[in-house]
């Protein structure tokens, strides 16, 4: 009955075998939706890696290498922002058009891309498909079974929440874009070149990337504080997510009518800008290479820029590898938080660790659930985060130790590194730049499941709930 409804809205026209691929295609989009977001992003990076090796796509006019399209094709769609490339100078005009789509594609999210055109092919929002959009806002959504907790965004909201998608990157981009072009004025940079570098810098900046148009970086601007700053709003709009940002287009200062996401993630993300800042100045106020030869504000400014580019932002003033041992290792618990949920930014994400945080914290009071702001978080809620850090730190270690093993570099800077890659950050202490082709695929790799598979992991483990009508006998194993 099925199979003979779906043949039924199939196109009537055309060959046999696109027939049976839009069946096949309107099936897989509303039968495993997280199949359906992995094969979305496959299918688009297999894309870009083909345009990217176009010779019209490189500025000498010649094939680029097929490591350095497909690292380039992942590290664009995941908006991560490394690259074994100079991005400014190896790409030509279609080649930095190309990175521009790319991230503004891939910044969707998974779900939310998956779940569009999941809407194209089959023409209209049904239940499936809500569930998909919303399982983007909240995994545990995305297996639709009963949910108990309120929702980030409820299923009724889901085609606002698609339209919020849409105008905000396009809202805010504009809009940084608008503000940037006259401070790159300010800094002596031609009108012209300015003129496309603005949309440029907007949307690295939103969809937290990193890349950068120009050879030189940020070093024109190192002192441009009010460019840096708009740098910094982007990156922490496009951090905290489309679901905090919808909650704040409709309740704006009624602190009482956010979600509780909302809420832990705007208090988590402020609390680690502030306490990285702290660590960063207190690690390298007296490091030559990076703050020392700052004043007190340029100290103090460029600590918490750091701060905010570790989070996934991807910009840098200062050289990361200049950075002593101990900021690299805060540098990397940041890298590792990332941002929100839903959002361009990539990590474990804050209220992952807000949660986990929260559940310590009622664990040595003695309480016996886990609340915050006058709402309970339920016990599978907490499962999943556990899930996501697990499976999280699995993938850095075991791609730490294939590339330590590949190319014999420090482990520091490796690790380093791929948790920038996995997290979708884009800093690098120069390891990226210099990796041969295998360890080029395994970071590649790596950056892949960082983007895709804590959405999509969580959505499976929610997905393994079942109803039981037994309970096994209890018995408690010693831990800690």
């Amino acid at each position: 009955m099925t199979g003979t409804t779906v043949a039924a809205r199939a196109p009537r026209q055309g060959p046999a075998w696109y027939r049976r691929l839009f069946i096949a295609m309107k099936d897989l989009a509303t039968a495993s939706p997280s199949r359906f977001a992995v094969l979305i992003f496959s299918a688009l990076i297999l894309v870009f890696t083909a345009l990217f090796s176009l010779p019209i796509a490189s500025a000498t006019g010649q094939v680029t290498p097929l490591a350095d399209a497909l690292f380039t094709a992942v590290s664009t769609i995941c908006v991560t922002g490394l690259a074994t490339v100079d991005m400014a100078t190896h790409w030509s005009p279609f080649g930095h058009v190309l990175v521009y789509l790319g991230v503004n594609i891939g910044a969707m999210g998974v779900l939310t891309l998956a779940s569009i055109l999941g809407l194209v092919i089959s023409k209209r929002l049904g239940l499936r498909a809500k569930l998909l959009a919303a399982g983007d806002s909240n995994p545990m959504r995305a297996h639709g079974g009963p949910v108990n907790e309120g929702q980030t965004v409820r299923l009724g909201e889901v085609g606002q929440m698609l339209s919020t998608v849409a105008l905000s990157t396009l809202v805010i981009e504009a809009a940084l874009a608008i503000l940037i072009y006259p401070t790159m004025l300010a800094s002596s940079i031609d009108p012209l070149t300015a003129l496309w570098e603005a949309p440029y810098y907007s949307a690295m900046a939103f969809t937290n990337t990193g890349f950068t148009p120009n050879a030189e970086g940020l070093v024109p601007f190192e002192q441009n504080y009010l460019f840096l700053t708009f740098l910094m709003t982007g990156v922490f709009l496009g951090s905290i997510g489309f679901p905090v940002i919808f909650a704040l287009a409709r309740h704006r200062w009624h602190l009482r009518r956010w979600t509780l996401h909302a809420k832990l993630t705007i208090i988590t993300t402020t609390v680690l800008f502030v306490l990285g800042a702290a660590a960063f100045l207190t690690l390298e106020y007296d490091n030559p290479k990076t703050f020392g030869s700052m004043d007190a504000w340029d100290t103090t400014f460029q600590a918490f820029f750091l701060s905010a580019m570790t989070r996934s932002g991807g910009f840098a003033v200062v050289d990361i590898s200049s950075l002593g041992g101990a900021s690299l290792v805060v540098g990397s618990m940041l890298m590792f938080v990332g941002g929100g949920s839903a959002s361009t930014a990539g990590g474990i994400k804050v209220t992952t660790l807000a949660v986990l945080a929260l559940a310590v914290w009622s664990e040595a009071k003695g309480r016996p659930s886990v609340s915050a702001f006058g709402r309970r978080i339920p016990s599978d809620v907490q499962r999943v985060a556990l899930s996501v850090v697990a499976w999280g730190a699995t993938i850095v270690a075991l791609s730490t130790i294939v590339i330590t093993r590949m190319t014999g570099a420090p482990v520091e800077d490796v690790l380093f590194d791929v948790i920038s890659g996995f997290a979708t950050v884009g800093l690098s202490t120069g390891l990226t730049a210099e990796l041969p082709d295998p360890a080029v695929y395994v970071m590649a790799a790596t950056m892949f499941m960082g983007r895709v598979g804590t959405v999509t992991l969580a959505a499976a483990v929610a997905a393994t709930n079942r109803s039981q009508l037994y309970s096994l006998p209890v018995e408690r194993p010693i831990v800690g």
